[in-house]
């Protein structure tokens, strides 16, 4: 694993529940792609392999659309480490969890 990413898929919708269903939708896509992924209240973070990450963020915007969304805004961050592993999301958020 030589990347990781956090992407916040911000779509257009008419209100609260629709905005909530069609980023429903973008988060079941991410999750169906089998990557260890972390799913927070403002963004998702996924690891995996860079290249196969950036198909998963350009999918994201697609999937909001199909979803019935005019227009989508997305705010990425990347983690890149061509040459090694970066650091896990276990490794990040494991110790605030312990008592959930």
């Amino acid at each position: 694993m030589n990347a990781s990413v956090a992407i916040q898929v911000l779509p257009e919708a008419k209100d609260d529940e629709e905005l909530i269903r069609v980023v429903d939708e973008v988060i079941a896509y991410i999750k169906s792609t089998g990557l260890n992924c972390y799913v927070g209240p403002f963004e998702t973070a996924i690891e995996g392999d860079y290249d196969e990450l950036m198909d998963i963020v350009k999918e994201c915007q697609h999937i909001a659309v199909r979803a019935g969304a005019p227009s989508v805004a997305a705010y990425i961050k990347v983690s890149y480490r061509p040459e090694g592993e970066v650091l896990t999301i276990e490794k990040k958020v494991t110790k605030h969890h312990l008592d959930d």
